[in-house]
């Protein structure tokens, strides 16, 4: 990690806050992937699943994912040195069940393979492995720029999409 951005200054005459709820909904209204990001920490699999993925930069290759500041798996993935992330495929809806568990029993009956501290998920359309490069705060979240190191994607498959709180698939 490089660096730790602070969010901008406050502008002298401030907007009033939009209700959370408000914008909650409105973006519930913007379909995405679901990513999920893991690692091996102190000999076990933490990870969780995120909508907030996104591309940044082709070169160098950057992604970015941001956590709640409330996530109690935030902490933990951050002492890891690289992370998994694996894009659910249309199949993944067991598994996106399966991360709504406590943190504990996350991953258990899942199929997970590891390269060093990486963790990937076994039935994902695409892995990629990454390395922190800096967070930014972000009022309730972290955002973090994230170095691909490596990647690879099943061109078979077709993404698991979530929309309207709710996932999708994608027709054929």
């Amino acid at each position: 990690m490089t660096s730790t951005t602070q969010p901008p200054e406050a502008p002298e005459h401030p907007q009033p806050a939009l209700p959370p709820r408000l914008l909650r909904q409105v973006m519930a209204g913007y379909p995405t992937g679901i990513a999920v990001v893991a690692a091996v920490v102190q000999g076990r699999v933490v990870g969780l699943s995120a909508n907030s993925f996104t591309s940044v930069s082709l070169d160098p290759p950057l992604v970015s994912v941001s956590f709640a500041k409330t996530s109690t798996t935030w902490p933990q993935l951050r002492t890891a040195p690289r992370w998994g992330i694996s894009l659910l495929a249309e199949t993944g809806d067991d598994t996106l069940s399966a991360l709504r568990r406590p943190s504990r029993t996350r991953f258990e009956g899942l199929e997970v393979t590891t390269d060093g501290q990486a963790a990937h998920l076994g039935d994902s359309l695409a892995r990629l492995t990454v390395e922190l490069v800096d967070e930014v705060d972000a009022g309730d979240h972290v955002l973090t720029l994230l170095r691909v190191l490596e990647l690879e994607r099943d061109e078979e498959q077709l993404p698991l999409v979530f929309f309207d709180s709710r996932t999708h698939r994608l027709a054929r």
